[in-house]
């Protein structure tokens, strides 16, 4: 429901602007605009966003969550923000799936409104055209699933990760974040040997945030590997959807409860806290999209207001386990 309100939110701000509607007549729109609206994870972002409105019905704005149908469509993405732009919104907070492509857009249309990364941040050199960013340490995430494989690995051993798409920088911040704790040494492109760690061939994966395609791509790594040692997602495609998940598992249960097999995975929704608990992954390190939608609008509203505004700020992670389950947040 969140998602088709804040599509239709938007549509409606933008003919509405479009005919000229007096700034009197309507609420100063403060726009989220994630990766795709296929993705569970922008799903609950959205429930923050729906959230803050219920909230603050007093207020000035309203905040808007929109985005592409697919994950994978990082020209739509670019161009819904462009829309917003040309529009006049008060604020966009942004979740680029194609960082580059994203920052030259923006340094092109110099938008006068206030522009945030919420969940994805743009790449070091782009900074300059967001006033924040809001959401996890993605390098930080990456030292944290790395900890955790080597408490479970400690030998090393084979690895292969998975991500999403080829430039979304918080989840290339993750891969390096965990390659490089490893390694013990920062700049690693790719593991070959060290701290005793090797990405097989064909690795890393990028699932284009499709649970079908990341589902199948674990099937044929795991059917033409079956010594490998480490399987990584740094986001929770596969998981996200649970048959498919099952089916890709299922083949391996045993290594998996003899740990010879290691899953560990980005995110801690619902349906993923049901595979950790059937033994399915080893480590499940959760984010918190439910506060990046709730503190957006905020964050916005301050920065119009021409208040100071940290950078960046960083959202917490859960890190559940088989033994912390019960207790571990989701959302």
């Amino acid at each position: 429901m969140v998602q088709k309100t804040g599509l239709m939110l938007i549509g409606v701000v933008l003919a509405a602007l479009a005919l000229g509607a007096p700034a009197a007549a309507q609420k100063q729109i403060l726009a989220l605009v994630v990766k795709g609206l296929d993705n569970p994870f922008f799903t609950v972002l959205g429930d923050g966003c729906a959230f803050w409105n219920e909230e603050n019905p007093e207020a000035d704005y309203d905040c808007a969550y929109t985005g592409p149908l697919s994950s994978a469509d990082e020209t739509g993405q670019v161009r819904i923000v462009e829309e917003l732009i040309e529009a006049g919104v008060a604020g966009i907070a942004i979740s680029p799936a194609n960082a580059p492509a994203m920052a030259a857009m923006l340094r092109e249309k110099q938008p006068s409104m206030p522009v945030i990364t919420i969940d994805a941040d743009l790449d070091e050199a782009d900074r300059d055209l967001r006033r924040t960013y809001l959401g996890t340490d993605s390098y930080g995430m990456g030292v944290v699933m790395a900890e955790y494989l080597k408490w479970l690995k400690p030998g090393g051993g084979t690895l292969c990760l998975q991500l999403g798409n080829e430039s979304a920088e918080n989840l290339n911040a993750r891969a390096r974040g965990l390659r490089d704790d490893l390694a013990g040494e920062e700049g690693i492109q790719r593991l070959d040997g060290e701290g005793g760690w090797t990405e097989i061939k064909g690795c890393p994966l990028y699932s284009h945030d499709q649970s079908d395609l990341a589902n199948q791509q674990m099937a044929e790594i795991l059917g033409a590997n079956s010594d490998l040692d480490a399987f990584v997602m740094v986001g929770g495609w596969a998981q996200f959807d649970p048959q498919a998940y099952a089916g890709v598992t299922d083949p391996v249960m045993d290594r998996l409860a003899a740990q010879e097999l290691i899953i560990i995975a980005g995110d801690a929704l619902p349906r993923q806290i049901e595979a950790l608990r059937a033994g399915r992954s080893h480590v499940q390190i959760g984010q918190h999209p439910f506060e990046m939608g709730y503190r957006a609008p905020e964050v916005l509203i301050e920065l119009i207001e021409g208040r100071p505004v940290e950078d960046p700020l960083h959202t917490g992670l859960d890190e559940c386990t088989a033994e912390t389950v019960d207790f571990c947040v989701t959302e």
